[in-house]
């Protein structure tokens, strides 16, 4: 028998919105060629693997081309399949080990809540090869650990964006957010997310963006609790909640696919 993995569209109530993840639970540890492999073969911008240890479970997840140390929208996917699936009973808090240290999530009805690591952003000059990429005239830069943030001057901006991502591929980070206030008071912000460096040219909604995103608009906007739209072609929405240095999203999440792999995970060697 093959393994068994889940297409969840993730920060949506509906499916072919929101962002879509390849969920993959392992029976035993496997080798990282062949998890990348797998997240080739899927071509989503991420697919998680989940690793039972005890009652948690290790989380890791990989875009086409490369390992990636923090995913949002895979983790609530793959909370999502734990308690869909059985694996964990409903109202059991999940619990990841990953390489940006203890994630959890938990069911709020229908929404799920994962606690994040707060990622501020701080002041920097951009690179040219940055602006010159976007083709916008930024109001503000920022950078974290992972990525830069651009605040550009209205909604419209954000959408209208057509950066040239080959150019944009070259900048050293992760990803480039790019940002406004929001028109709809539906919304305090609005984003989008380019990662072209990893493989991944736009992403439809990216949880680990509003680690980022999070602090910087309740800076701005003076509240600690807000609603983001992720305003790519599928769209999706993120409540963020400020918990000192971390970060609460909430989001849901929809099954859309189930398939099994044919081919056997290359195992590791005694493990």
């Amino acid at each position: 028998m093959g393994q068994a993995i889940v297409q969840v569209d993730a920060f949506t109530d509906r499916p072919f919105a929101g962002n879509p993840a390849g969920v993959c639970i392992l029976a035993a540890p496997v080798e990282d060629a062949w998890m990348q492999r797998v997240a080739r073969e899927m071509n989503l911008s991420e697919t998680a693997f989940l690793l039972p240890d005890a009652d948690d479970f290790r989380l890791r997840w990989f875009t086409p081309t490369a390992e990636v140390d923090l995913c949002g929208h895979a983790t609530l996917a793959s909370a999502h399949i734990l308690w869909n699936d059985g694996h964990l009973a409903p109202g059991q808090q999940a619990r990841f080990h990953t390489l940006s240290g203890l994630l959890t999530a938990d069911q709020h009805e229908d929404w799920i809540e994962l606690d994040f690591p707060a990622e501020p952003a701080s002041p920097v000059t951009p690179p040219p090869d940055l602006i010159e990429a976007l083709g916008v005239e930024p109001l503000d830069v920022g950078r974290n650990r992972v990525d830069y943030l651009v605040e550009v001057a209205g909604e419209r901006s954000v959408r209208d964006l057509q950066p040239d991502l080959g150019r944009l591929a070259t900048v050293e980070t992760r990803g480039v957010i790019v940002t406004s206030r929001a028109d709809s008071p539906e919304f305090d912000f609005v984003s989008r997310f380019f990662a072209p460096a990893v493989g991944v040219p736009e992403d439809p909604v990216t949880g680990s963006a509003h680690c980022c995103l999070g602090p910087y608009w309740a800076e701005r906007l003076g509240k600690d609790e807000l609603t983001g739209y992720q305003a790519s072609g599928r769209g999706g929405t993120v409540r963020v909640r400020l918990a000192g240095d971390r970060v609460k999203l909430l989001g849901q999440a929809v099954t859309v696919l189930r398939g099994e792999l044919t081919c056997e995970p290359s195992r590791i060697a005694n493990a």
